[in-house]
């Protein structure tokens, strides 16, 4: 059985007493570990303090950086696209899409660096300093990797443009020379400043001749004693063979030239033509690929990297994709002095050099200090198809792992949550199930934020999330005595007990003050009314008032005697009915027929003999007083009627 990975560094909570009480915790789907700690619990004396504190510890504190919000706000934009536009490629042209996306990923991590190393150099406070000085290395070495994955991985660069690749790699990430070039150049006498040869050495070490050679004119002109030297070693570095992009030339050749250009400069080492000049004739051991001289440049180098890939320029250019590793581990094993000096990016770029893409994404969900590396990564190179034989180490589909990891950690952010939704939405097996857990657990704080998710909910058909969120935003209006706003989310729920609740509120309020707030919510319900038949009540009875106010009597009698004689209206809201009806019985034109008031009487009479004797006796004057008009008004109106009606007979 194979031991076990090293076990991570724990985590030292303050004010933990162990003996004193147990520890329990688990990762929540918020990526919060919540326990309990004496961390800040004010105590008397030696003895235990009187309260305790929960001391919290977030899984992923990248999400948390604000300086961070770029990576992840751009990334997920060239994240979407790519998605939607895998469907849409084929060939060579999706390759080169892919090489693009690859580029556009580490364009952003660049950016986020560079906006970071200004928040360092601004920074006053040294804590400060030194955790955005921080973040800036950890970029650096991300973008370190993604570049050389993009070559071995994504770009799959082949034999002779490989080395072009590493170079531009080497060039771009180990060794920024610029200020030493600005330093020597603004001198008086160039060639005699002390950084003069140290220029050219790093110039020769990244295969940059062109600047090499120009150094070296400096140097004729001031120095005529060297002047043959310069121009025999000038002549070297111009005729120096190496692959381009753009030349169509086989390999054979290229190796055949090259044999050719290296013979000659061993003709010159060995006829002493650079004796004299111990510069000089460093330089040309190192183009003849001698690694003891390269070797020498080490603090140049900088890193091992740096020594393996000046080190396949000068002795193996033509080198194949699949020779890297052995290369890698011999530069590794002769630049470090073994493996118990690598760090943990070394690791990684080994990995990537021996093409372990499984090994790199692991080392990095280690080593880095969040998920959106792995995460993005992982998904560029399963669209690169390099992932099909990786999934068995997950379980299932190791993009999607990491995604879901990934998704997870922003959704425990405020804001950053809703790019979490669209990375859930291209994980087809488990992003549905993830997504539904998570969006229950954002915080409703405002209506504008439950809108948002609501959407969200609604455009994924995700039915019990968005009666969820209607019930508790409707409960929260409630609460606030917001009734409107209740009743809209109440009727998007389509929850009719919940509609019948603040319905009855409605007519409370009604009752108390005379007349109905949220007149546009309750004129405009349309369909909606009918799902539930308080509701409908509500809206039918604002019905009646509207057509009252247009003077609209006859329409708005026969509304008003429907709902008592269909029983859409609750018992306890009659008398409030028949004492609408009061106005119009007292109208000079007769409204209400014969039928129509001996209706009314009828319920008029069913209210009153519903009571018993001493709900009879608790009845206020007012009460009494109402059903006294009442029945003076409708016993009026029916002999009105009456003689209208036989004076029609009569005539």
């Amino acid at each position: 059985m194979e031991e076990p990975d090293a076990e991570p560094p724990l985590m030292v909570v303050p004010g933990v007493d162990s003996a004193a009480r147990q520890l329990c915790f688990e990762w929540g789907p918020a990526e919060m570990l919540v326990c309990e700690t004496l961390f800040g619990g004010r105590g008397a004396g030696e003895g235990r303090p009187s309260s305790s504190s929960v001391f919290v510890v977030r899984k992923d504190q990248d999400v948390y950086v604000q300086t961070l919000r770029k990576l992840f706000n751009e990334s997920h934009g060239i994240f979407v696209g790519l998605q939607r536009s895998e469907e849409e490629l084929a060939g060579k042209s999706r390759k080169a899409h892919l090489v693009q996306v690859s580029k556009n990923y580490r364009s952003v991590i660049r950016a986020c660096m560079e906006d970071m190393h200004q928040a360092a150099v601004s920074a006053r406070d040294p804590a400060l300093h030194s955790q955005y000085s921080t973040q800036v290395s950890i970029l650096s070495a991300m973008e370190l990797i993604w570049n050389l994955c993009e070559i071995l991985f994504v770009e799959a660069a082949v034999a002779g443009p490989l080395l072009i690749r590493l170079l531009d790699w080497v060039r771009l990430h180990v060794c920024d020379v610029n200020n030493m070039v600005r330093e020597v150049l603004s001198s008086e006498n160039p060639s005699k400043h002390e950084l003069f040869w140290n220029v050219v050495d790093v110039f020769v070490l990244q295969g940059r001749m062109d600047e090499a050679r120009h150094l070296l004119s400096k140097e004729a002109s001031a120095n005529p004693a060297s002047l043959t030297m310069c121009r025999v070693l000038d002549d070297l570095m111009k005729k120096m063979p190496v692959p381009s992009l753009g030349n169509m030339q086989t390999l054979t050749e290229l190796e055949l030239k090259w044999q050719h250009w290296h013979e000659e400069c061993q003709r010159y080492l060995q006829d002493g033509t650079f004796a004299s000049n111990s510069h000089m004739e460093s330089i040309c051991k190192v183009l003849l690929g001698d690694e003891n001289a390269i070797l020498e440049k080490k603090e140049l180098l900088t890193t091992w990297y740096h020594f393996l890939v000046t080190r396949l320029l000068y002795c193996h250019p033509t080198v194949k994709p699949m020779e890297l590793r052995f290369y890698a581990q011999s530069s590794m094993d002769l630049f470090l002095g073994g493996e118990s000096s690598a760090e943990p990016l070394d690791i990684i770029l080994m990995a990537a050099f021996e093409f372990e893409i499984h090994q790199v994404i692991k080392e990095c969900s280690i080593a880095l200090s969040n998920w959106w590396f792995v995460a993005h990564l992982t998904d560029l190179l399963d669209h690169c198809k390099l992932l099909q034989s990786h999934n068995l180490y997950f379980g299932s589909n190791m993009r999607e792992f990491l995604l879901l990891e990934y998704a997870s950690g922003l959704f425990s952010h405020h804001s950053l949550w809703q790019l979490g939704v669209d990375y859930f939405d291209h994980c087809p097996e488990y992003g549905r199930v993830y997504l539904e857990l998570h969006i229950e657990r954002i915080p409703l704080n405002t209506e504008q934020k439950a809108l948002k998710v609501l959407r969200i909910c609604e455009q994924r058909q995700m039915h019990e999330q968005v009666r969820s969120i209607c019930k508790i935003m409707a409960m929260k209006a409630l609460r606030n005595n917001r009734l409107g706003s209740a009743l809209s989310w109440s009727i998007r729920a389509k929850d009719a007990a919940f509609a019948t609740l603040i319905s009855d509120r409605f007519l409370k309020d009604y009752c108390e003050k005379g007349c109905f707030s949220d007149l546009d919510l309750i004129d405009n319900l349309g369909p909606s009314m009918l799902l539930s038949d308080r509701l409908t009540f509500l809206g039918k009875y604002r019905e009646f008032h509207r057509l009252y106010g247009e003077k609209r009597f006859s329409e708005a009698a026969k509304l008003l005697l429907m709902l008592m004689t269909a029983h859409i209206a609750p018992c306890s809201f009659w008398m409030t009915l028949l004492t609408d009806a009061l106005p119009l019985l007292e109208q000079k034109e007769i409204i209400f027929s014969a039928e129509q008031t001996y209706e009314l009487m009828r319920c008029l009479e069913d209210l009153t003999a519903g009571k018993s004797d001493k709900q009879k006796l608790q009845d206020d004057d007012v009460e009494t007083m109402k059903v006294e008009m009442l029945r003076l008004a409708l016993a009026r109106n029916l002999a009105r009627v009456i003689v209208k009606e036989g004076t029609l007979e009569g005539s």
